[in-house]
């Protein structure tokens, strides 16, 4: 069962920012982890399954898991271009 992605409309104003290469990235790469949230993500800070990082090439997102509501919240995108 897939996780669904929430994000608020600060975050939606730094995804639309972004370059096109990075901004599809991100989107690739965030269906991944809707999928796989685990292990298609990394610790942030202490490994406590909550609070993780998406890490690609030129961006990283910190991203929340919420395990029982099965959603992925995306507090931050850095963009590093």
């Amino acid at each position: 069962m897939s996780y669904a992605l929430r994000y608020d409309k600060t975050i939606s104003a730094v995804w639309d920012s972004l370059p096109q290469t990075a901004s599809q990235a991100l989107a690739d790469a965030l269906a991944q982890v809707c999928e796989h949230p685990l292990t298609r993500t990394e610790p942030y800070g202490e490994d406590d399954g909550v609070m993780r990082m998406l890490v690609l090439d030129t961006l990283f997102a910190v991203l929340y898991l919420g395990h029982q509501t099965r959603t992925v919240h995306v507090y931050q995108i850095d963009y590093l271009g």
